[in-house]
């Protein structure tokens, strides 16, 4: 195996390896027992101004790039991937917190839209069209945008950064990422020195990791990036669309937002297929996930056998060391998101949820909490969780399980079980979300099928054909063969 990365401390700055010029340092630890991983020199706006105008100069010849020479980089990437699976998969666990389980997932989940990229510059198309006027052709070429910035969150760092990176990198565009302070190595720097080893050519992919009171707003208003693509909280994601939408540089605007995925049960479901389902759904990743199951909607008639059979199968996920092949829950992030959790388990039970299972808080390790009796006014119903929480809302029949379903500003993902296909194929259609599955998890992410959401849940798709709709733009030339008569 190839000699592991190291010099995590230095920020990839404009093609170089360096530390940012800010005064401020960040300190980035394991979320399960507290140690320091290392500690970062942040990036201040002269920085993040570098690596802008970096990134525009060097994607003018990137961008003119034969295809076949970036699918070429593509693929040593994927090859690179697989090298350093172990490296990569242990620093997931160590600095995100992830279960030996997630990190593979998300491993794979990475592997696969750098895959899919591999095939993305040999599939932008462009088109001629006839015109109305004499003589004139129409042209259609897609093209690059240019430089696109690249905003990524703590809990899929690897994986919500690479599905930008790859398909913007292979569709001829520069990036600029700036990482979550708490996963900076899994959410940039890593892919840095992944792409660096490819002989990606400098100054076209630069992480900056800096806090965002520094950074922030100027990482969206600088001039240079034709197009910013954020991962994260809905409120942050509203600012971002205003300063892109209304700010001094109009761009266009990938977002992928909050979720408060429902997860229905009708009465005529596979209960034990169901139940798998919903443990899987809920506490992979700890309940950290946009698309991880919010809230659980069960038929009157299936609720009694649903909640025995849930609180059960619950009781023995296992939850402890996150690098154990064993556990199944493992630390959340940070102490701030802890006591975010332990506010809405008071609040819970406060409004009136009842109690189905509980346990012991233990540093960041929150075991699953499960509630019943769960109505659409409680909190634990209107807002995204991010943890191992759940709340258990009980539906009349298949009308109101929809309603119950569709009673959120959001519209992530979404899952219905039943044992009629057609049946279900039908509820899916009615939820108002980006996606929705029938008999499995909302959990789900494929490279070549479209991700994204509707209503507070974002704007945009990523992965296969939408992603390079997403990365690209058109540009209509028209071109008049013969001359053209005027009327003055």
């Amino acid at each position: 195996m190839s000699t592991a990365y190291c010099d995590f401390h230095l920020q990839s700055i404009a093609g170089e390896r360096r530390e940012g010029s800010s005064e401020r340092t960040t300190r980035v630890t394991n979320p399960y027992d507290g140690s320091e991983l290392l500690n970062i020199r942040l990036a201040n706006a002269d920085d993040l101004n570098a690596a802008f105008l970096a990134a525009e100069k060097a994607q003018a010849d990137w961008s003119v790039t034969p295809p076949a020479q970036r699918s070429a980089l593509l693929q040593r990437v994927v090859a690179i991937f697989d090298t350093r699976k172990e490296e990569i998969i242990d620093w997931l666990i160590r600095e995100s917190g992830s279960t030996r389980l997630k990190a593979n997932v998300e491993w794979g989940a990475a592997r696969s839209i750098t895959q899919e990229a591999v095939s993305m510059p040999n599939r932008v198309h462009g088109m001629t069209l006839a015109s109305n006027v004499p003589g004139k052709e129409n042209r259609v070429y897609r093209k690059p945008l240019g430089v696109v910035g690249v905003i990524s969150p703590w809990n899929f760092p690897l994986h919500l950064s690479q599905r930008s990176i790859a398909p913007a990198l292979a569709l001829g565009n520069a990036v600029v990422v700036k990482p979550a302070s708490d996963t900076p190595v899994t959410g940039g720097l890593l892919l840095a020195r992944i792409f660096e080893e490819a002989g990606l050519p400098k100054g076209l992919l630069s992480v900056v990791v800096g806090s965002g009171s520094e950074i922030g707003d100027a990482f969206v208003e600088h001039r240079v990036p034709r197009m910013v693509s954020f991962t994260g909280s809905t409120p942050v994601g509203r600012r971002i669309g205003g300063i892109c939408s209304g700010g001094e540089h109009i761009k266009k605007v990938a977002l992928e937002l909050g979720g408060n995925s429902p997860f229905v049960v009708l009465d005529d479901a596979d209960i034990d297929q169901a139940v798998n389902a919903a443990a899987m759904g809920k506490f992979l990743h700890q309940g950290q996930i946009c698309m991880a199951i919010n809230r659980i909607i069960v038929d009157a008639r299936r609720y009694d056998d649903f909640v025995a059979r849930f609180v059960e199968k619950v009781k023995g996920l296992r939850v402890g060391d996150p690098n154990d092949m064993e556990t199944v829950v493992g630390p959340v992030i940070n102490a701030r998101q802890r006591e975010g959790l332990e506010a809405k388990i008071a609040t819970a039970k406060q409004e009136g949820a009842t109690v189905l299972l509980e346990g012991e808080i233990d540093g960041q390790l929150v075991p699953p909490h499960v509630f019943g009796d769960v109505t659409p006014e409680m909190e634990i119903s209107r807002e995204e969780i991010f943890g191992p929480l759940v709340g258990i809302q009980k539906a009349r029949d298949e009308a109101h399980a929809l309603t119950l379903a569709n009673a959120s500003e959001y519209g992530l993902s979404s899952a219905v079980f039943t044992t009629n296909l057609a049946r279900g194929a039908r509820f899916a259609q009615g939820i108002k979300a980006g996606m929705t599955h029938v008999n499995d998890m909302p959990v789900n992410d494929e490279a070549h099928v479209p991700f994204g959401g509707e209503k507070n849940s974002g704007l945009g798709r990523f992965n296969g054909d939408w992603a390079i709709e997403e990365f690209t733009t058109d540009h209509w030339i028209s071109v008049q063969h013969e001359p053209r008569s005027y009327p003055f």
